[in-house]
């Protein structure tokens, strides 16, 4: 008989699953499309609601589909409405740094006993 080595045992606990990191698996999950098919798979959630599955995926069905997932034109929009509104130049930033960095050295306090005041 083979004496086991270090190595073997080691090898040995990692083939065993532990019990506490694995998620719970629902080996009978039910999938829902926004077109209404319905199906089963294997997942770690009991219920998953996507938008878009094999019957009605324009790529499957060869039929050309305009698909608008959560919005994405209108939050394209506002983005881009918020950065036309919120341009500062570089100079401008510069200049606000510089005035912020002097306000903070007239904030600091002067001497130690001061600073010890506003620590407490």
């Amino acid at each position: 008989m083979r004496k086991l080595k270090r190595n073997d045992i080691i090898q040995a606990r990692n083939l065993i699953m532990k019990s506490q990191i694995h998620p719970k698996w629902f080996p009978e999950a039910k999938v829902t499309c926004a077109c209404g098919n319905t199906f089963t798979v294997g997942a770690t959630v009991p219920e998953i609601h996507v938008e878009v599955c094999s019957l009605c995926h324009p790529f499957y069905t060869g039929q050309m589909k305009y698909l608008d997932t959560a919005g994405r034109v209108e939050a394209f929009k506002t983005k881009q409405a918020n950065k036309a509104t919120k341009f500062v130049s570089k100079t401008e930033k510069r200049k606000l740094k510089k005035q912020r960095k002097i306000q903070e050295e007239m904030d600091r306090p002067d001497t130690l006993t001061a600073l010890r005041k506003s620590k407490a």
